[in-house]
């Protein structure tokens, strides 16, 4: 097998660390493969003769060539951005990948890089991901594109997505696993210390970063949920302390935020019980009660379907300590 040919597409303003992490990982797996498995040549590359990456780290490119594999690096996506506007000034970059992808070649975009796939209309008809962050807004950019943002990596005929910064990890060692076998992407792992059993970035998801739906109506129905957080779900109940019909409260609530009540409450429950998960030592059955369930097992399927984990797991890798 012959050394595969990987790209890295470095641009104006895009995460160093991004464009360096594939890379680097992939030296790794070839120190751990030994001299018996084919290597990677990779290459920083560039339709510019300079590149300044985020933060301003200058960085040495090479021409544009022809590669098995091309790595779209994300960029820094600050509050406020004019996307379009950066697009449009990624013109000569976007019509790289558009090019490299027409010519049978596969395309990698590491986070936001997929914003790049998308004006490039790569994703249009395909599965992808992107950091969950900004998932909802590569969904409206590029409609025909089916947004899995629970996931850490997708690859649907040829393009390749991956969720937020270390998913980069994640798809290297998937690229290593299909190059050099399961073996040494496993060892590679272990000498990065990266954990080569993920499969969703569901667990990272912080719903308080996330834009809000809704107006008033809906805003105070979640306010009168979460004050009622342990009290059996009944949709008489929360209507009347609105003064309107079921049938009202679920049309109205569905139209502001897309999801009935019980759907805001069950997420509602789960990111409580994240929360004390998190911070204190409570065991899973006295948080179970806490957020209003009497059954653990029940609980820990809803909180497995939103998460992507049962709490015990959860509790594992994301507990923080006391010290």
């Amino acid at each position: 097998m012959s050394a595969l040919r990987v790209g890295v597409l470095a641009y104006p303003g895009c995460f160093a660390s991004e464009v360096f992490g594939v890379p680097d990982l992939l030296t790794m797996a070839t120190h751990t493969a030994g001299p018996d498995h084919a290597g990677y040549e990779v290459s920083i590359v560039s339709p510019r003769r300079r590149v300044a990456a985020s933060g301003g780290a200058a960085l040495d490119v090479s021409p544009l060539r022809e590669f098995d594999v091309l790595v779209v690096p994300g960029f820094e996506f600050a509050p406020g951005l004019d996307v379009d506007a950066k697009l449009a000034a990624l013109a000569p970059e976007v019509a790289v990948i558009r090019s490299h992808a027409t010519a049978g070649n596969a395309v990698v975009s590491i986070c936001v890089g997929a914003f790049l796939l998308a004006e490039a209309g790569l994703l249009n008809r395909r599965r992808a991901t992107t950091a969950w962050l900004h998932a909802d807004e590569l969904a409206q950019r590029c409609p025909n594109a089916d947004i899995r943002p629970e996931r850490l990596v997708v690859t649907d005929t040829g393009v390749t997505t991956t969720a937020a910064f270390s998913a980069m990890y994640d798809f290297a060692l998937e690229l290593i696993r299909e190059h050099n076998g399961a073996g040494v992407a496993r060892t590679t792992a272990r000498v990065a210390l990266i954990n080569d059993a993920r499969s969703s970035q569901a667990p990272y998801v912080d719903a308080r970063l996330l834009p809000q739906p809704g107006n008033e109506f809906s805003r105070r129905v979640m306010r009168w949920l979460d004050q009622n957080l342990a009290a059996p779900y009944d949709l008489a109940t929360l209507s009347d302390a609105f003064n309107v019909s079921t049938r009202t409260m679920l049309r109205r609530f569905a139209d502001e935020t897309g999801q009935s009540p019980l759907d805001y409450l069950q997420s509602s429950r789960v990111r409580r019980a994240r929360h004390l998960l998190e911070t204190t030592d409570r065991t899973v059955a006295g948080i179970t009660t806490t957020v209003g369930y009497r059954d653990p097992g029940t609980f820990a399927a809803l909180f497995a379907k939103h998460t992507g984990q049962r709490p015990r797991d959860y509790r594992s890798s994301f507990q923080r300590s006391a010290n």
